[in-house]
């Protein structure tokens, strides 16, 4: 069968093709085609602005129109060459020799690819493809979610809510405060992601710029090297053999893998949440939750977020283990692997839609959020104990826990009752009547 969304064995370019269709920019056979001419155009503008040869205007306006228009009938043109090299990068190599002929180029033919192992393009290709999908597609989305986050948290910061420990009724907090947790969190991790450098290595056979430099022994290749992929916007490790070590992209795998871990928790708390009724959710006309029971109203997108994210940080993790990991100069293993990385991101992006979907469904039902504050009077033990500590009372606790523990009928009227019965004078047990499930919800930041 022909290739579709519907044929498609990846649910990446099936099922979910219309939400990350875009990141083929990126992550394709094409992407990183574009992305390795784009390489191997910049490193031969580059020897000419070294002074190393010299392009003509026509030939350098031809080249740099080609890395900005480069589309898929010229990645044709590459697979079609691959099909005699039955090499992907010495393709791109024939490919821009080609382009070089046809527009005044071909005294300087030997100089593309000049002096370069096929890691010198791959491992500058992928890193920058890598750094564009992130701060175009990644943090964009990520940041979009956790001001979502930021802008609910706010909206709810008022509304009293029991909080739950080890699934028991626990001392009260506030809808908004328990988003910022999450706001939080993601917030923190953002700041260490940023700092993880995006690097790329450059440096001959085995690193050493053999090649450049019996060419060029004068020429000093380490600055040479640094200055172009500092260009590239990419940092050049100095000390590699044929391929880069990977450790900033695992670095950034285990960043993604944790803050994935992070949505997951948010979404497992929502998924609760509803099903203790704290959250209704909008329906949609035609919309079905079960095909079997009409009632019900089903918190899909946090599951399918949950699902996308666990599967996104499987394959993280296998990213962030085996690709620092190469047999002595190098071996094979980085290159199938490699390949891959657009898959944990696509599912990422995924979950991350998926969230925002289910965010703008969600309903605060304050009916049953007050039912259960009101049904949980025993959560004020603790206040009236800590103040009852200040006071000196005798054993606040004790009274406290052989009032409340084990006892599912405390009321407001049997905490009432228990103070009225302490040995306090009245204003310290109006002080105490005073408060409720509602209110006694402490202090929390400003946001």
């Amino acid at each position: 069968m022909e290739l579709t969304a519907l044929t498609a064995i990846s649910a990446i370019d099936g099922r979910y093709r219309q939400q990350v269709q875009q990141l083929d920019e990126y992550f394709s056979e094409f992407g990183l085609m574009k992305y390795r001419v784009t390489i191997e155009i910049e490193y031969l503008l580059f020897l000419a602005e070294e002074g190393f040869l010299s392009l003509s205007p026509r030939t350098s306006k031809h080249l740099r129109t080609l890395a900005t228009s480069f589309g898929p009938e010229h990645a044709a043109q590459i697979k079609k060459i691959e099909q005699t090299t039955n090499h992907d990068v010495k393709a791109v190599e024939y490919f821009l020799k080609k382009e070089l002929e046809t527009s005044g180029g071909k005294k300087i033919l030997e100089w593309v690819h000049f002096g370069l192992t096929s890691q010198d393009i791959n491992n500058t290709a992928i890193p920058l493809s890598w750094k564009h999908a992130i701060e175009y597609e990644y943090l964009p989305s990520l940041l979009n979610l956790n001001m979502q986050f930021r802008l609910l948290a706010k909206e709810w910061k008022n509304i009293p809510m029991l909080a739950h420990t080890h699934g028991q009724p626990a001392s009260p907090t506030r809808l908004g405060k328990e988003i910022m947790v999450f706001n939080e969190r993601i917030q923190n991790q953002i700041e260490q992601f940023i700092h993880i450098p995006f690097s790329g290595k450059f440096g001959g056979a085995t690193g050493n710029f053999n090649a450049h430099n019996v060419a060029f022994p004068k020429t000093n290749w380490v600055t040479f090297g640094n200055d172009f992929l500092d260009k590239l916007g990419l940092s050049r490790q100095q000390f590699t053999t044929q391929i880069e070590h990977y450790d900033n992209f695992a670095a950034h795998f285990d960043c993604m893998k944790r803050i994935n871990n992070i949505l997951i928790d948010f979404c497992r708390d929502v998924w609760t949440y509803i099903s203790m009724e704290y959250f209704k959710q909008r329906t949609k006309a035609g919309e079905v939750g079960s095909s079997a029971m009409p009632h019900k109203v089903n918190p899909i997108d946090f599951e399918n977020a949950e699902g996308n994210l666990g599967l996104a940080n499987a394959i993280f993790e296998h990213l962030a283990a085996k690709l620092p990991i190469s047999r002595l100069q190098r071996d094979l293993t980085d290159s199938t692997v490699l390949r891959n990385i657009g898959v944990p991101f696509a599912h990422t992006i995924i979950a991350m839609r998926s969230i925002e979907k289910g965010l703008g469904k969600l309903v605060i039902n304050p009916s049953k959020i007050e039912a259960d504050l009101e049904k949980n009077w025993a959560v004020v033990s603790e206040a009236i104990q800590t103040i009852l500590r200040r006071e000196n009372y005798p054993q606040p606790y004790e009274a406290l826990k052989d009032l409340t523990r084990g006892n599912q009928s405390i009321t407001k009227q049997s905490i009432s009752t228990f103070i009225d019965g302490l040995k306090i004078d009245n204003e310290l047990k109006k002080t105490l009547k005073k408060i409720t499930p509602q209110n006694y919800t402490g202090v929390m930041a400003k946001f």
